[in-house]
């Protein structure tokens, strides 16, 4: 009964050290893999943001809940991808509460102020043709967003977006050229709707 009683504690410290261990392994692998990948999640917000701040701010959150959920993580091989996504993410959700913020200031502040009609110079001059080409860029679908601005920022190529994204390459290059065509047409649509004016 007693060697019972002594070998049970033994078992439970060996299984503790045994999780200590594993926890400090997945922490070294965590930290070589942002060594390798950290960066690319500021390079993301801030592609989507546009603001040196909130992209650190996004960066930082997105580090962290990357660290929160690594031992989740099955495929490890896969956390460049998994950040992207993660940083890709939360820009989004930044960059839509930002706009949602400034629409509400916005009519607060000028309820019955609307802008005059532009002509082609004045849209050229002004920062209009900027925010439609953002508005454009919001309404692609994530999943052609993402590979689009990717494949402008940095000039990744082809097959780094395909190893970050984790799908094929040929699927890299229609959503790219799918995602220049839906922005094409939609800056096209713009310009008709001024040269109408």
């Amino acid at each position: 009964m007693q060697e019972l009683v002594l070998n049970q504690p033994v078992s439970t410290a060996r299984s503790e050290l045994v999780r200590e261990a594993a926890q400090a392994d997945a922490r070294r692998e965590f930290e070589e893999r942002l060594a390798e990948c950290g960066p690319l999640a500021y390079r993301v917000a801030r592609g989507v943001l546009r603001n040196t701040a909130d992209a650190e701010d996004v960066a930082q959150e997105a580090l962290l809940r990357a660290y929160k959920g690594f031992e989740r993580l099955r495929d490890r091989s896969r956390f460049r991808g998994w950040l992207v996504r993660i940083s890709f993410r939360l820009a989004l959700d930044r960059l839509r509460s930002a706009k949602r913020r400034e629409q509400r200031d916005t009519l607060w502040s000028h309820p019955a102020h609307l802008p005059a009609p532009a002509n082609a110079e004045d849209i050229a001059a002004s920062n209009q043709f900027q925010s439609h080409l953002e508005r454009a860029l919001e309404e692609l679908p994530e999943k052609l967003r993402l590979v689009l601005l990717l494949s402008a920022m940095d000039g990744y190529t082809i097959e780094e977006i395909a190893a970050t994204v984790g799908v094929p390459i040929g699927t890299v290059k229609s959503r790219i050229f799918i995602a220049r065509k839906k922005l094409a047409e939609k800056l096209r649509c713009h310009a008709n709707s001024i040269k109408m004016r």
